[in-house]
């Protein structure tokens, strides 16, 4: 199954994809539809060609977005930290989130913006306190994102916060795919991502160090899980911070972001 949330002149509406089209369903949005428990369309429910949809963010208003940093080897060592022994923790705002095609502006304010592609979990019903089979039946499936995040802004502080949730500068999307599509909810999938067609990140979601499953059982131990909340889960090495010389975005860079099975983010980054 995959899930979309297309644009249309009467707000969103979250889509069903099915073949080269999209059939509508009766609610505004992914998050809409898996809190309701139905992903079934009406009799005569409006079809477009998935090639022409508009998308928005696969979840653009999930009650929580939890992100993990320092979640495979590669990058820990790119960035000259210690394995952690536990999950690295932080959060964006809805207002982060932007789509999967959508043009990311380059802030003023900021010399130092970074790509971070990742796998993301898309939880499809309420947890909380979950043993590892509960927190695999409470994951609906996966997306594509990008962490963008302004480096200069993130190394203020020893939090992260304020580098990691600029508004509409965090793709996410195409679509949910549930996790029996793409080998199951520990998914091992083929992760690049490419800046003008150049391979700057190349891993396989295999390698995280904490999984998803055990990942959505510790967040479910601080809080509660809604359907159509979000868990980026981290990037592998590769990021423009580690290279030598630092490359960051420039205006009229394009970053395609895709994981096998997922699909692909394409975002164009333009000046402010």
């Amino acid at each position: 199954m995959r899930l979309v949330t297309l644009r249309t002149t009467d707000g969103t509406r979250a889509g069903r994809v099915e073949g080269d089209e999209v059939v509508e369903l009766a609610a505004s949005d992914v998050g809409a539809a898996l809190a309701a428990g139905s992903v079934d369309a009406a009799p005569g429910a409006a079809r477009h060609p998935l090639a022409d949809v508009d998308l928005a963010p696969v979840v653009p208003n999930p009650s929580k977005v939890f992100c993990l940093g320092l979640n495979y080897e590669h990058h820990i060592r790119e960035m000259t930290r210690e394995l952690p022994t536990h999950p690295t923790l932080f959060a964006k705002f809805a207002d982060a989130l932007t789509g999967p095609r959508d043009p990311i502006v380059l802030p003023h304010t900021s010399n130092a913006v970074d790509w971070e592609g990742e796998l993301v979990i898309v939880i499809g019903r309420r947890v909380r306190g979950a043993s590892a089979s509960e927190a695999e039946a409470a994951i609906a499936g996966f997306a594509v994102g990008n962490d963008v995040s302004m480096r200069d802004w993130q190394t203020r502080t020893m939090q992260w916060l304020q580098g990691k949730t600029w508004e509409r500068a965090s793709p996410v999307g195409p679509a949910v795919v549930s996790p029996d599509e793409v080998g199951g909810p520990n998914p091992d999938l083929q992760l690049r991502v490419t800046v003008c067609e150049e391979m700057m990140q190349e891993a396989r979601t295999g390698d995280l160090l904490f999984k998803p499953v055990d990942v959505v059982a510790y967040i479910s131990t601080i809080v509660t899980l809604n359907p159509g909340d979000l868990v980026f889960t981290g990037t592998p090495g590769g990021v423009g911070a580690a290279r030598q010389p630092p490359r960051f975005l420039r205006p009229g860079d394009v970053v395609r972001t895709s994981i096998e099975g997922l699909g692909e983010l394409v975002n164009e980054f333009v000046s402010e």
